[in-house]
């Protein structure tokens, strides 16, 4: 990666293209889950016009094979190349494909692709909450079944991107399925973000030794995203009203992915590894969540509760 020429300072309206503006990809090789829409798409598009040869994996293929026709008219004739795979994060036959079909190394993993707040209790196939299964436990398994390739990068980065509902609940791991509790389509979420951070605390202490760093984000409060298409719109309008959750002010696509971005290939932040970025920088600490619109929870840094995770997302995902 080549370094930018002068000094600069990201913040909350930093866009994706301020944030790869000078730095230079070839010979690099990402993959982007998530990226048929939203920020997935901004990222993919980032990385290859600085260079990087990007596969979208996507659910539907269609969709991707779409979007990466738009992006290659779009970008410069110098950018890296565009593919598009299939890859649903609820089915592991699909993981395992994609794994195993991976070849040579990888140096970028953005785990983007996620799920927000269905209305009601939903289980994959295998039994687990769709959320979790989604969110989280489809990305452990594919960062997993890549790590050999990760570790052949020299200097990998796996970016998780989370988001501030990790403020609605730590891992409840007594009861992840909702076999027990009522299910609340809230904490559900803000479980399944909670295991993205977890997740790269875990990663950046177990392959450290295989140059692999790891972190999560916020992107940020972006409304022109898929996300949120499986929610009850009058009930996020209710739970907002309520008070029950605050937002921090909206940003573009553009701007939502350039914290990823920053993760995925700045220099700027080479060797920070098992942390939580919002606003490309890294949150201060929080210890409670009412007025809460920023910031990262103790529970979701804690070394404890990555190591917990690690080994019980190694039993689900098999």
């Amino acid at each position: 990666m080549s370094v930018p020429q002068t000094p600069r300072t990201f913040g909350a309206s930093t866009t994706a293209a301020d944030v790869i503006d000078g730095v230079d990809l070839h010979g690099r090789r990402a993959v982007v889950t998530g990226a048929s829409s939203g920020i997935g798409v901004e990222t993919a598009r980032a990385l290859a016009a600085a260079g990087a040869d990007v596969t979208l994996a996507v659910r539907n293929t269609d969709a991707g094979a779409r979007v990466a026709a738009r992006l290659a008219e779009e970008l410069p004739p110098e950018s890296g190349k565009l593919t598009v795979e299939r890859l649903d994060l609820a089915d592991r036959s699909t993981v395992a494909a994609f794994v195993a079909a991976w070849h040579g190394p990888l140096h970028i993993l953005v785990n983007n692709a996620g799920l927000m707040a269905p209305p009601e209790l939903t289980r994959t196939p295998d039994g687990q909450e769709v959320q979790f299964a989604v969110n989280h436990l489809g990305h452990f398994a594919l960062a997993a079944g890549l790590h050999p390739a990760l570790a052949a990068a020299d200097g990998a980065r796996i970016v998780s991107v989370s988001s501030i509902g990790h403020l609605f609940s730590p891992v409840v791991f007594d009861d992840l399925a909702y076999r027990f509790r009522p299910y609340d389509p809230w904490i559900s979420y803000g479980q399944s973000k909670t295991a993205n951070i977890l997740f790269a605390v875990g990663a950046a202490e177990r392959w450290a030794d295989d140059g692999i760093t790891a972190n999560a984000l916020m992107p940020g409060n972006i409304a022109d995203t898929s996300l949120a298409r499986h929610m009850d719109m009058q009930q996020v309008a209710d739970f907002i009203a309520s008070g029950a959750i605050a937002l921090p002010p909206q940003k573009t696509v553009q701007q939502g992915a350039a914290t990823s971005v920053l993760l995925a290939a700045s220099p700027t932040v080479e060797g920070i590894t098992g942390r939580y970025f919002e606003d490309c920088a890294q949150a201060k600490p929080v210890t409670e969540r009412p007025g809460a619109v920023a910031g990262v929870a103790p529970y979701a840094l804690d070394r404890d509760n990555a190591d917990r995770l690690w080994t019980v997302s190694e039993a689900l995902a098999g």
